[in-house]
């Protein structure tokens, strides 16, 4: 039986006590069966709804749905049966209780803020985000009144300090793009709710298949659903996953007006990678470690960032904080940009593409991709140089990926030492 319980909480005791057994599975288990309720034409895999809205028995059905006093489909921009699936199975997977999808993990992140702040609240935001999550902060949501504050995101004890009376929301992504620096949730959790404020982490890096921030103590988890929950990067997706009352009111509210959907077919897209997530990410990170390690030994690098290093600044919060150290490295190529540039236009099998969470390993700058629209001033004071190389490791087999690096990383040599 693959029902269980709707995340709205319409369900019959009946329904409620065959999804029970389903709801306390392990995590494998409920990324391949929870969320799909099958139709009465008792089809064995996920149904796509391609329908923009749906039909009512009479009007006073339609009456019941629009006023919120019966559950059910309404309209596609924000109740469908596929999205809902996808919703369903994530946020069992991270331990929620209600997931919102949407279009793109930007979308994810704005629904947020705008679900949950108003003119003259503060965020509290680490340095080291994504660049377009800052470019939000800064040039957007200031223009409405809200304030945006940056700390080093491993110093709780700056977290507390930045915080003020009208503060809001915590922010961090951990661990953060492209450095993979991370932070100890559950003492941001605890410097965040002594000051009664919301802690949001963005866990894009990680998913719940080697990270869960809500049983650390974070109030919201956010996700890009274009990266390792597809796995393969065909689709475009975020959502956000916390509790009834935060995401289940205030973040669903946001998308039932203003509308920034997930469509059927991407999270169709999105439960087929669900599926394999935690298969996906321990592969991932496995290769990730073998790759970090061989790059140490490389006279072309300067330094490598990955957190299971042992040099690595937070390298003790993973095993405890987080399962390992996930699939993004990080390193540092002698040169500047013009010795970044070259390893990456000497790379025949990786893909240059700004995406990651892929099958397909790929490989960025991000001075100039992920953080190029922010000043030379902010990438500087978050660490991110102009011989700054980021690649998502995919599942490739890592010997290639290292003989794909080897070449470029040895005729850079040649050319640094012949000016």
């Amino acid at each position: 039986m693959t029902s269980t319980i709707p995340p709205d909480g319409s369900s019959t005791a009946d329904e409620a006590a065959e999804a029970q057994p389903l709801a306390e599975s392990g995590f494998a288990t409920r990324a391949v069966r929870i969320g799909h309720h099958r139709t009465p034409e008792g089809e064995h895999g996920e149904p796509i709804f391609t329908t923009s809205s749906f039909v009512f028995e009479s009007a006073a059905q339609a009456a019941a749905r629009f006023s919120g006093d019966q559950a059910g489909n309404i309209y596609s921009r924000f109740t469908n049966p596929t999205v809902s699936a996808f919703e369903e199975r994530l946020a069992s997977l991270e331990g929620g209780e209600r997931c919102v999808a949407t279009a793109s993990g930007m979308s994810a992140i704005l629904a947020v803020c705008m679900g949950l702040l108003e003119a003259g609240d503060h965020i509290v935001a680490s340095r080291s985000l994504f660049g377009s999550t800052t470019l939000l902060f800064n040039k957007y949501l200031s223009r409405f009144g809200i304030a945006t504050s940056y700390v080093p995101l491993g110093d709780l004890e700056a977290w507390d300090a930045a915080i003020r009376p009208e503060t809001r929301l915590l922010f961090c992504e951990t661990p953060s793009n492209p450095l993979t620096e991370m932070v100890d949730i559950r003492g941001l959790a605890e410097v965040a709710h002594r000051r009664d404020c919301l802690l949001a982490v963005d866990n894009c890096f990680c998913t719940p298949a080697l990270q869960r921030p809500l049983e650390l103590g974070a109030d919201l988890v956010i996700h890009s659903a274009t990266k390792y929950l597809d796995g393969q990067g065909r689709c475009v997706g975020g959502a956000v996953v916390g509790d009834r009352k935060l995401v289940g009111e205030a973040v669903f509210g946001v998308l039932r007006t203003a509308g920034p959907t997930m469509s059927p077919f991407n999270a169709w897209v999105f439960l087929k990678g669900l599926e394999t997530l935690q298969l996906r990410m321990l592969a991932h990170a496995q290769s990730a470690a073998a790759l970090a390690q061989w790059l140490l030994a490389q006279p072309g690098i300067e330094r490598v960032y990955y957190p299971g290093l042992p040099d690595h600044p937070q390298h003790h919060l993973v095993g405890s904080q987080q399962r390992t150290g996930g699939g993004i490295v990080a390193f540092d190529v002698r040169g500047g940009r013009a010795g970044a540039w070259h390893l990456i236009d000497s790379t025949s099998l990786l893909s240059i593409t700004a995406n990651l969470g892929d099958v397909k390993t790929t490989i960025t700058h991000p001075a100039t991709t992920t953080h190029g629209r922010l000043t030379p001033e902010e990438r500087a004071a978050v660490g991110i140089g102009e011989g700054l190389v980021r690649v998502a490791v995919g599942l490739e087999e890592v010997e290639d990926i290292q003989r794909d690096l080897a070449l470029g990383l040895e005729t850079g040599r040649s050319l640094s030492s012949h000016p």
